[in-house]
């Protein structure tokens, strides 16, 4: 059975406080839903990373996705933040748990992406894997580049926070390349 799901945003009309006042639904297809496994996550706040500075700026990020994540009028409360992977203020990905369903929606899971690049949340069913994940990430994000240098219509893509122009677009679209040659690959 094949059910349409979002690799971004959730549908919400009209959601106050959402990017261009409602948060779009970005569709791609999963057979089925995959648990994910958590045993090689650090929750939160017992975060560590290589060293003190790459511990103290993945706990940096983790409190930066909690209010990015909480800026939203329809975040429930938090039960659980994860950190899948990381490297100290360049990119993080968390899962966040909630306490209960996100209304009218059956998740009580996103990914989280922060760091030198856009914040974005996104469901799961899609990737059920760190890698899979920021995978996700750098498409959702490959279509507001292409939507921007093509002069498509951005209500069609993830809402980005900058400026739509050729100059961010770029400059995102050269971290994303980053993020595909050296970070993805080495999550294992």
């Amino acid at each position: 059975m094949e059910v349409a799901r979002t690799c971004a945003g959730r549908a919400w009309s009209g959601e106050e406080g959402a990017p261009h006042g409602r948060v779009r639904l970005f569709s791609l297809t999963y057979t089925r839903h995959r648990m994910i496994d958590r045993d090689s996550f650090q929750r939160f706040p017992d975060i560590a990373g290589d060293d003190d500075e790459d511990t103290a700026l993945l706990r940096e990020m983790a409190q930066e996705a909690r209010r990015y994540i909480a800026s939203h009028s329809w975040c429930p409360p938090e039960k659980n933040l994860w950190l899948a992977c990381g490297v100290g203020g360049v990119v993080a990905l968390f899962l966040v748990e909630f306490s209960q369903k996100i209304a009218g929606s059956p998740d009580d899971t996103l990914w989280l992406v922060v760091g030198d690049l856009p914040s974005a949340y996104f469901v799961t069913e899609n990737a059920t894997s760190a890698r899979a994940a920021l995978e996700c990430y750098c498409n959702i994000m490959d279509d507001w580049i292409a939507a921007v240098l093509d002069g498509g219509d951005l209500d069609e893509v993830y809402p980005v926070e900058a400026e739509p122009n050729e100059e961010n677009a770029r400059e995102l679209e050269s971290r994303l390349r980053f993020l595909q040659s050296e970070i993805i690959p080495a999550i294992t």
